[in-house]
Order: C-alpha cells, then sequence, then structure tokens
C-alpha cells in the first residue's frame, strides 16, 4: 500500500499548526493522530520512531496525521511544558472529526496523548517510550498499547513499569532496544500492525 503525503494547517490555540498527512489508497479505514517527542530536544514529526507508527497506520489503512507542536517546523507558539501541546493535538482531533481515531506518540508525545486520552475516548491507544519520568502522565484506557525499549536509558524501562503497575497495564517489551529504537523499528511497526489488525 503506497502513501501519499501532504501538508495540512490546522487552527490551533497558538496559531496554525502543521500536520504531514500521509493517506492510504482509498478511503481511509479511520484516522491516526502521532504526537512526535520533546520539541526543545530536537524532536519532530519526521523522527524515524513517529514515521515508522505513520507507516504501519496507513499500512493499515487509515489517515495518518503527524503535527508539528507549537514552536516546531512552521507550527506557530511557543513552547508551553505540556499544556498547550495536548491542546493543539485536541485541536488536530476536533478539526479531523473522524468516527474512528486512533491516538499515537513516541516519548514525550506518548506523554501528551496519554493526557488527550482522557478527554477524546480514542478507539486505540499507542504509547512507544513513554515519557513517564518528568511529566505527569495519568493511567490509560484499558486495551492501551505500551511499548518500550528494553535498554532505554532516556526513560528507564523500571520507572515504565512502575507507572504500569498500579494500572494492571501490560507492556510490550523489545529486548535489546533503546529510547529511539535503532535497528529495531521493523519490530515496532510489526507490534502495532498485528495489535491494530
Amino acid at each position: 500500500m503506497r502513501a501519499t503525503t501532504r501538508r495540512v494547517f490546522v487552527a490551533g490555540p497558538a496559531g496554525r499548526i502543521e500536520c504531514a498527512v500521509d493517506s492510504p489508497e482509498g478511503s481511509p479505514l479511520g484516522y491516526a493522530v502521532i504526537a512526535h517527542p520533546h520539541p526543545q530536544f530536537g524532536g519532530t514529526l519526521d523522527n524515524k520512531v513517529v514515521q515508522t507508527l505513520a507507516r504501519a497506520f496507513v499500512e493499515l489503512g487509515y489517515e495518518a496525521w503527524r503535527p508539528s507542536f507549537r514552536g516546531v517546523g512552521q507550527s506557530e507558539g511557543r513552547y508551553d511544558e505540556g499544556r498547550g501541546e495536548v491542546e493543539d493535538l485536541a485541536a488536530v482531533v476536533a478539526h479531523i472529526a473522524g468516527q474512528r481515531i486512533v491516538l499515537a506518540g513516541f516519548s514525550f508525545g506518548a506523554a501528551m496523548q496519554a493526557r488527550l486520552a482522557a478527554r477524546v475516548k480514542p478507539e486505540r491507544l499507542v504509547l512507544v517510550g513513554t515519557a513517564v519520568l518528568n511529566f505527569d502522565v495519568p493511567p490509560v484506557p484499558r486495551g492501551s498499547l505500551v511499548i518500550h525499549g528494553e535498554q532505554d536509558t532516556t526513560v528507564p524501562l523500571a520507572a515504565v513499569l512502575d507507572w504500569a503497575r498500579p494500572q494492571d497495564l501490560p507492556l510490550v517489551v523489545v529486548p535489546g532496544a533503546e529510547h529511539f529504537f535503532h535497528r529495531r523499528l521493523h519490530l515496532l511497526r510489526d507490534i502495532v500492525e498485528s495489535y491494530c489488525r
């Protein structure tokens, strides 16, 4: 399945939000909104993990939306310590207004999507390398897919287990993977596709 990527600008609370939109052939089954890593540490919508998630969802027949957080790329506004970033994601979801919405995110983006999931009730929630150390990450819905690298030193696996344990939330641990899943992106894609198929 080949995707075509286009740029779309959505009105957000701090100005326009730049989105890369990857569309499957034919009518999409639903819409996946994928959030990128921390804006102040080089996170963009072109991050390899974010692109891998987008490809997985397009393969599954979803239209994948990759917004730039405020102050990144052509998105307006300034970094807001996670408050405005959740509002930006909510604005993108509202703009799509689709029936079947999947929320996905990587690192900081995963933490923001966990916050948004409490408000918008997605069909599915996919969190990769969730930044549970520096951000308040709320409990997530049952059935959420949480993937983490065994060798992650940015967000240690033990911290994610501490967050997941009170929720009785299973994790998928990728052996040998670090935070950015170098040489393990194909495994990440397979896990997401198997979960959502």
